[in-house]
């Protein structure tokens, strides 16, 4: 989907609520409670329900999406619960935002696939930190597309990391129903 549909989506008063609603995504709840708070990025990060759930719990977020109207919800809803969330409208297919280097402790990309993206996000985790990234997998019978992996390829980005947890099939998030491929991958401190 492009960003006007997303935008789109997310201006709709049913998507708006039901993103406003959802929990966490469970796999970022568990890989954050063995880290110690620091700073977060959360790339693609919709309506901020992760962006939210981490700043709540300690952590120093920056929030990135492209869609202006999902950054409009993440501050309004920051601001309702007193939570500070920096939360920038940027589109990172188009380079809009430049991920800093060795400047983060968790870096989390979910239900969002760009290739190109996770290069720049794993040399921006400090050595000893987290990559979290959940994307879309195609199901049998179906191609790989821009915007769904293939089985198996997740991992192939992280090769050089350490691999803390990794799994693909139905996701355990009610807000997310199709395959998934999972990784949480710890930067080696080398």
């Amino acid at each position: 989907m492009d960003i006007q549909g997303w935008e789109q989506r997310y201006r709709s008063k049913e998507r708006a609520s039901e993103d406003f609603d959802a929990p966490p995504t469970p796999l970022l709840v568990e890989a954050a409670k063995g880290l110690k708070p620091g700073k977060a990025l959360d790339l693609a990060c919709g309506t901020g329900r992760n962006a939210l759930w981490l700043a709540a719990h300690g952590w120093n977020v920056t929030a990135i999406d492209a869609a202006p109207s999902a950054i409009d919800t993440l501050r309004n809803h920051a601001s309702q619960v007193g939570i500070d969330v920096d939360a920038r409208q940027a589109d990172l297919e188009r380079g809009e935002y430049r991920i800093e280097h060795s400047c983060w402790e968790l870096v989390a990309i979910c239900y969002y696939l760009q290739r190109d993206l996770f290069e720049p996000a794993k040399r921006g985790v400090v050595p000893g930190a987290v990559l979290l990234a959940i994307v879309h997998i195609t199901e049998p019978g179906e191609e790989p597309t821009r915007t769904r992996a293939t089985p198996g390829e997740l991992p192939s980005y992280f090769k050089d990391w350490e691999i803390l947890h990794y799994y693909e099939g139905k996701p355990d998030d009610t807000a997310h129903r199709r395959s998934v491929a999972e990784i949480v991958a710890r930067r080696r401190d080398h």
